[in-house]
């Protein structure tokens, strides 16, 4: 009875000092964003305006509502669940949430619980001694906050992790994304120089036959047989770049993808990606992750400081027991049995040789590089949002321009061969007319990827969104 009646006086003693004390924290204030209150204007002809309150941010939509092309879609969900940064990224939140344990730990003294038994002998007198006890061990009371503040420190470092994995999970999405419209635009390339390479063909025996009835010159026919040779080497271009591509999306997915795919809808598709509202640049303070990421590890800056100021106060620690001690083992908890003991320690800094200002002053200026790297995240954020808005908008107006482009080239083709064909022109302006109309498709297809492309760059650039 009197080894319980000692261990519910020792519970509230030490429970009371884990809580008792205060911080030494400074006040944290968000430092001030180093950028304009919106994005510039530049050459869009539709600049962007702030969010209505019905419109969600990009953070918002989640990337299964963003991404709609099926094939996509699949291709994504495979590399969210077997790329191996991600894994890395999602082991590094579990290690740091474990270190965040340890460190709150500290805030809660360590109970332990012992018996022993001795047996010894003195002038032909042997004793015994059973005894059993349960207590703690140094445990610090944290009356000045240092164990608080490096708790706190631990759990923005977590938080900044986990953070980093979501940053993580958008880039990856974007990354697919872009690494898939660059095979799509690989395979359409390669489309095009095999139809291309017909075409060449065709016109070659054409030519050929031609010349041996003589109503060509030998100029013309080796002219045609130099657009086959070069077709033959844009197939083989495009074959390897839809191969590297291919290969590209195998890394990111962290395997091979399964045969039963959705089909593709490729590039002029309109089924690929949902519009979003960029809003303005305060909307990335709250959304994206990376952000967020540097404010968390600042946040955890300042906690350091308030550690570092607590070493300059006196340090108490505690130790404590209560048990019970018997010559016999059936007496060990009777009455009379009992015994405590109660030994806190104080240590006060008197001389560090100048240690605990050094390390006051390396706290501060940890927050202080912390700051600096939260302004620039803003700053690199507030360009890329900039890049990605006026490469979205001058790409949609080029794919635009590039398909009158096709059509007038097109048509200059045709009526250039018509004319060779009659004997009304020269082969040359037929070879012409026709390299500059494969040059508007492929530039037209480059331009339908580089559309998409910045489209999710943006996407990503604004906070990109998770489910």
């Amino acid at each position: 009875m009197q080894f319980k009646h000692a261990l519910k006086t020792l519970v509230p003693l030490v429970g009371g000092a884990a809580l008792c004390g205060c911080t030494m924290i400074p006040a944290y204030q968000r430092p001030v964003a180093p950028v304009a209150a919106g994005y510039p204007a530049g050459m869009m002809t539709n600049p962007p305006v702030a969010r209505t309150t019905h419109e969600p941010a990009a953070a918002e939509i989640a990337w299964q509502d963003f991404i709609t092309e099926p094939r996509l879609q699949v291709l994504v969900q495979l590399a969210l669940t077997n790329n191996l940064d991600l894994r890395v990224a999602a082991l590094q939140v579990e290690q740091s949430q474990a270190q965040y344990r340890i460190a709150r730990a500290g805030l809660f003294p360590s109970i332990t619980g012992g018996g022993g038994y001795t047996r010894s002998e003195a002038n032909n007198v042997t004793a015994s001694q059973w005894s059993a006890s349960i207590g703690t061990t140094a445990y610090e009371i944290d009356l000045f906050g240092r164990v608080r503040s490096l708790n706190r420190q631990a759990l923005e470092k977590f938080l900044a992790t986990d953070e980093a994995r979501r940053a993580t999970q958008i880039s990856l999405v974007a990354e697919i994304a872009t690494e898939y419209f660059a095979w799509c635009e690989a395979g359409a390339q390669l489309d095009l120089a095999r139809q291309t390479l017909g075409t060449v063909q065709e016109s070659y025996q054409l030519n050929q036959a031609s010349f041996k009835a003589g109503a060509v010159n030998e100029l013309d026919l080796q002219t045609a047989a130099g657009q086959v040779q070069t077709a033959k080497l844009n197939v083989l271009t495009y074959e390897r770049q839809r191969a590297q591509a291919e290969n590209s999306l195998t890394l990111l997915l962290g395997g091979a993808a399964t045969t039963n795919l959705p089909a593709a809808t490729g590039l002029d598709g309109t089924n690929q990606l949902a519009v979003i509202t960029p809003g303005l640049p305060a909307d990335l303070l709250q959304r994206r992750a990376d952000i967020l990421e540097a404010e968390h590890t600042l946040k955890a800056a300042n906690a350091n400081i308030g550690a570092a100021r607590a070493a300059f106060f006196p340090r108490i620690t505690l130790t404590t027991s209560v048990g019970t001690t018997s010559s016999q083992l059936s007496d060990l908890f009777g009455a009379g049995t009992g015994v405590w003991s109660f030994a806190p320690q104080v240590s006060l800094p008197i001389f560090t040789g100048g240690q605990n200002m050094a390390d006051l002053k390396s706290a501060q200026l940890g927050k202080e590089i912390e700051v600096a790297n939260y302004q620039k995240a803003i700053q690199t954020a507030f360009r890329e949002v900039a890049d990605a808005l006026v490469a979205a908008e001058t790409y949609a107006r080029q794919v635009t321009e590039g398909e009158r482009l096709v059509t007038a080239q097109q048509r200059r083709f045709e009526l250039a061969n018509l004319r060779y064909r009659h004997g009304e022109d020269a082969y040359l302006n037929v070879l012409t007319a026709q390299q500059d109309f494969y040059n508007a498709q492929q530039n037209l297809l480059a331009s339908q990827s580089n559309q998409l492309a910045a489209r999710v760059a943006l996407y990503k650039a604004l906070g990109g969104g998770w489910k």
